[in-house]
């Protein structure tokens, strides 16, 4: 009898414990509509949008609402979901070292700089392959090829 009882408790009691934390997942998101006036809302130009894009906007954006783009710094988050992965990439131009104060361009776009003191120097190399890794508390660790050395690099682009 109390086995065939439990059910019948356990749902309403799980519901109870759920019932206050709904409006909480309602308010997370709202669509663009709600949250800009009509008039933004047409001057950003959504009013031309098919309700289908509109609705695939707005799904886009509930998913990525943590994203963010300056730091309170000001400094751009370039990993603000916290994904950071080892990479391969490879250097534009020649390199032979660092000396303090370098800027490193990729071909993939982006461009790190030297983030700690100190000179090493290595075989010059023109587009080496380059492999960038995640280190703790945030920092990254540059290998460069033919180089027995990595430095600690930060993103700028």
């Amino acid at each position: 009898m109390i086995d065939a009882m439990c059910p019948r408790i356990a749902i309403p009691f799980a519901l109870c414990l759920l019932l206050p934390t709904l409006p909480a997942f309602a308010q997370q998101f709202s669509s663009l509509e709600e949250r800009m006036s009509s008039a933004d809302f047409k001057a950003a130009g959504l009013d031309k949008l098919s309700p289908d894009e509109l609705h695939n906007l707005d799904n886009w954006l509930a998913t990525h609402q943590q994203v963010k783009m300056v730091s309170s710094g000001g400094q751009p988050v370039f990993y603000a979901d916290n994904k950071r992965e080892s990479f391969q990439t490879h250097m534009v131009g020649t390199f032979s070292g660092w000396s303090g104060s370098n800027l490193f361009n990729l071909n993939n776009g982006q461009v790190w700089k030297q983030a700690e003191s100190g000179a090493y120097s290595c075989p010059e190399v023109t587009n080496p392959s380059v492999t960038i890794k995640p280190m703790v508390l945030g920092s990254w660790l540059m290998y460069v090829e033919g180089c027995n050395e990595g430095v600690r690099v930060e993103r700028v682009k």
